[in-house]
């Protein structure tokens, strides 16, 4: 986690400055009950999840928060019970502050989101504990077409079509999501956030702005 976030493990105990922690970030604690203890305090104006470590690095490297005043959170790929807790919590914390779900465009990219979205299947009736209201940013339809070079799209595996059909029998994913997915098996394509850096590194931190801007996320 990176961020303009400063967290203290507990009342009148040191205060951490995430955003002084390295391009490594603050580490998120598997100890749930550490997590449910933590004191929050951020000016930030946005919460950003991503789905991918590289990404974060990225950001981190660029120095997000400089230009866009935000917290930034990763798991690393499919999100694990303490991100989705740290994140719950500071939607609990923090509930002026939209969080927004920037993941590769294919179904698993969606799946993650949708874990942090709506919960995981997996727990039972544990799924909606640690949901959050978060917002699809990226990357989307409009994005592939608009952004994306064909020659950064790459074919969807088999696996990627189990998903699709998981993600599309489900009762509680929006219509968008859904036509976001049929998108994605008409073509039989799917693309990483990295193709965006087609348009040269600095690109994602300027995609990322303009999304925000213009409140592009559903």
């Amino acid at each position: 986690m990176f961020s303009l976030l400063f967290i203290e493990k507990e009342p009148n105990q040191e205060v951490v400055d995430c955003s002084a922690c390295g391009s490594s970030g603050y580490p998120i604690s598997g100890d749930l009950n550490l997590l449910e203890k933590l004191v929050m305090k951020s000016d930030a104006r946005y919460i950003i999840v991503v789905e991918k470590h590289a990404i974060f690095h990225r950001l981190v490297e660029d120095r997000i928060f400089n230009q866009i005043p935000c917290i930034l959170i990763t798991a690393k790929g499919y999100p694990d019970i303490g991100t989705r807790l740290l994140l719950h919590r500071m939607s609990r914390e923090f509930p002026e502050l939209p969080i927004l779900g920037l993941v590769d465009w294919n179904p698993a990219g969606l799946a993650i989101l949708c874990t942090f979205k709506f919960g995981s299947i997996a727990m039972g009736l544990e799924a909606y504990r640690y949901a959050c209201n978060v917002k699809w940013l990226g990357l989307r339809k409009d994005d592939i077409e608009e952004l994306v070079p064909e020659e950064s799209l790459i074919p969807l595996k088999p696996r990627d079509h189990q998903i699709a059909k998981s993600l599309t029998s489900s009762e509680i994913l929006p219509d968008k999501y859904k036509e976001e997915v049929a998108s994605m098996i008409r073509s039989g394509l799917r693309a990483e956030i990295e193709a965006l850096y087609f348009h040269g590194y600095e690109f994602l931190i300027k995609y990322i702005a303009k999304k925000i801007v213009l409140a592009n996320y559903i």
